[in-house]
């Protein structure tokens, strides 16, 4: 007969926690012979007495997460945004976000590392973190920020007003948004679908809505790589703190970044691996998701398609995903756009676009009236070229200490590296540089989190009797993570002795804290990085009043003059009010306003016939931008308002606190 069991083999042995990890022992070990049950197991156990306790560590997580979203709370209520100086949003945020930040990084770090928590904890605390960098100024601000929002915001009211855009030939600048009109028509069509009067009713939360999108295609690119969440979640936090460029603002380029990752997403998860006929007609299931997304993107935004067309190629000549179909899909939508409905603007715009190619030093360059100038300028400026560079330094120690993750996320490496050559080809306004870090940063935030992590806990450290927390294999299927073979242990010819180790707790404990600094360090260098500028991007409630008193008495084909685009409003009613900016003219021509202000503007002004009338808007937003970016200066500023207020050409409309707003006399 078969003796009886123990109350210890009749249990039920304890679940591993999924945490990329699997234990050091072989399961397949005999195992030591249970002995008699002790006294506590003997004796039954009480539920409530080990269940509360229990869900109180399990819940623990969930304190430092409160306590962050409750002191960010605190700080949005008891902060000033109505007097913003050089520094931005910085100096004018209240102690307590500080903490906030602090507390939750803290919180995040602690939570993730332990193996015990759930993956939901983490994503609850990169939520959070979203909402503390995001919806920051959402709450705080009464009007939207950026002027190119507002201007976003212009064409969607002229495509719901007249249902339609104009030709190229007539709205010079605005010719691109003709050319590529995906973004304003969904736009237009939610606006409808909403209920409400325009785009700017929402469009203050875009930035928190366009960052969340990006998580789940972030999310399913990381888990084709590694299981370890970890790795996983330390990378979504650092590509949300490393994401400073402001590319998530009401923009086509926020959506199509997203349909960009979605893009990756399903090629590396569903393609480059051969299968039988039933896994080829799945791929074409997955071939025509993959061509609604590209189609989004290429009738969307001009620059994207061509930075995933290089992705892509660099995706393609790898031996994992050799696979040609979705290269060359891209590669025909793109073309057949661009040879039909974009042949127009392309046309026009070619031989400026051939004359930048291979012209790298002009393609990385900022240019005249892009050059932080002030203490709080400059040092915002050097706040986020330092948070870039540390992210890109993590990467690079992340890709030299990870030999086994370097070879098993080799295509990450490769999506880091492909925007490069982008730098050779064009300068797109000044802003090529900024484009291409963050289309390095999904990549680069994934090598960046292994440098973080200590080196016995990245997955495929070689530990003597550990299997190698899973990637994909040759085996696998597309998509799937499935662990790799066990270790190889070194043999031994005989058992030595174990020698006793020096202490090591200094050096435990430094390398313990650096990660957790260094990770704090990034997230509070991100909110001078995103939020520093913001005495240029917010605009107050005073100067949209002033803005939207000018249209809605301008005639048709009246001119708008002002010192530059930064403005609310700024494209308001655009297919019949012309705009001049001055401070966009050569240097020569802004040096002859400087030198007689109301002469100049009054003869640049005088070719506008009646009954339409020629406006000067002078506002506080177009003197933070000339001030902070080395354009004009305050003193230079008060010169061409005084003159234009003194003298009898000009006659006043409008003023108030945000700014003032003339129109010619018709005499003049």
């Amino acid at each position: 007969m078969r003796p009886p069991t123990t109350p210890r083999e009749r249990s039920a042995p304890d679940p591993v926690p999924d945490t990329g990890e699997t234990p050091a022992h072989d399961a397949r070990a005999p195992r030591e012979p249970a002995g008699p049950p002790s006294r506590e197991e003997a004796a039954p156990s009480d539920p409530g007495s080990t269940t509360r306790p229990g869900r109180v560590v399990a819940a623990w997580p969930a304190v430092p997460l409160l306590a962050a979203l409750a002191l960010w709370g605190w700080a949005v209520r008891h902060t000033d945004v109505s007097a913003l100086d050089d520094y931005g949003l910085v100096s004018a945020l209240h102690p307590t976000f500080w903490a906030g930040l602090a507390v939750l990084t803290a919180g995040f770090w602690f939570t993730v590392r332990d193996p015990r928590r759930r993956a939901g904890w983490p994503a609850a605390y990169v939520l959070g973190l979203l909402v503390m960098e995001r919806a920051t100024q959402a709450v705080l601000y009464p009007t939207p920020l950026y002027a190119w929002a507002w201007k976003h915001d212009a064409v969607i009211d002229h495509l719901l007003t007249s249902g339609g855009l104009q030709s190229a030939d007539r709205l010079g600048d605005m010719a691109v948004y003709d050319q590529w009109p995906g973004f304003f028509a969904a736009q237009a069509a939610l606006v409808r679908l909403l209920g409400v009067d325009n785009a700017a009713m929402y469009m203050a939360w875009w930035p928190l809505v366009s960052s969340v999108l990006l998580l789940l295609p972030l999310l399913l690119i990381y888990r084709t790589f590694t299981r370890d969440r970890r790795l996983i979640w330390t990378a979504l936090w650092l590509f949300c703190v490393g994401n400073w460029v402001g590319q998530d603002y009401f923009s086509p380029q926020s959506v199509a970044f997203a349909l960009h990752l979605g893009v990756l997403a399903v090629v590396l998860r569903r393609y480059g691996r051969p299968g039988a006929h039933g896994a080829r007609q799945r791929q074409a299931v997955w071939t025509v998701l993959l061509s609604v997304l590209v189609i989004a993107i290429v009738v969307s935004h001009q620059l994207t398609p061509g930075m995933l067309v290089v992705t892509l190629l660099a995706l393609a000549l790898t031996r994992g995903h050799r696979d040609w179909i979705p290269l060359v899909t891209t590669v025909v939508i793109f073309l057949a756009w661009c040879l039909t409905a974009a042949l127009p603007f392309l046309s026009a715009a070619m031989p400026d676009m051939i004359r930048s190619v291979g012209d790298i030093g002009a393609n990385v360059e900022t240019g005249y009236g892009s050059t932080p100038t002030g203490t709080g300028a400059v040092a915002t400026s050097w706040a986020a070229r330092l948070l870039s560079g540390s992210v890109l330094l993590l990467a690079l120690a992340g890709v030299l200490r990870a030999r086994e993750l370097r070879r098993r996320a080799l295509p990450l490496l490769l999506v880091a590296a492909a925007p490069l050559p982008m730098f050779v080809a064009s300068s797109y306004g000044s802003e090529m540089i900024f484009r291409v870090l963050m289309f390095m940063l999904p990549g680069a935030a994934f090598f960046a989190a292994a440098a973080l992590l200590p080196a016995a806990q990245l997955p495929g450290a070689r530990l003597p009797g550990a299997r190698l927390s899973g990637a994909r294999t040759p085996s696998a299927a597309p998509g799937e993570a499935h662990p790799e073979p066990a270790a190889r242990r070194r043999p031994f010819s005989r058992s030595r002795p174990s020698l006793p180790s020096p202490p090591t707790l200094p050096r435990l404990r430094y390398a313990a804290w650096l990660s957790p600094l260094v990770l704090l360090a990034a997230t509070l260098a991100f909110v001078p990085s995103y939020s520093g500028k913001d005495r240029v991007n917010y605009f107050p409630p005073g100067e949209v009043a002033l803005v939207r008193q000018l249209f809605d008495q301008a005639p048709d084909n009246s001119l708008v003059v002002a010192a530059n685009r930064n403005y609310p409003l700024a494209y308001e009613q655009y297919w019949r009010v012309d705009h001049y900016w001055f401070l966009e003219d050569t240097r020569t021509h802004v040096d002859d306003i400087v030198r007689d202000p109301a002469a100049v503007l009054a003869r640049d002004m005088a070719g506008v016939a009646a009954p339409a009338r020629a406006y000067f808007l002078l506002t506080q937003g177009q003197m933070a931008n000339s001030e902070m970016n080395g354009q004009l200066t305050a003193a230079q500023l008060r010169r061409v308002r005084e003159s234009v207020a003194d003298s009898p050409r000009f006659e006043r409309v409008a003023r108030n606190s945000a700014g003032v707003l003339y129109v010619l006399n018709p005499a003049s």
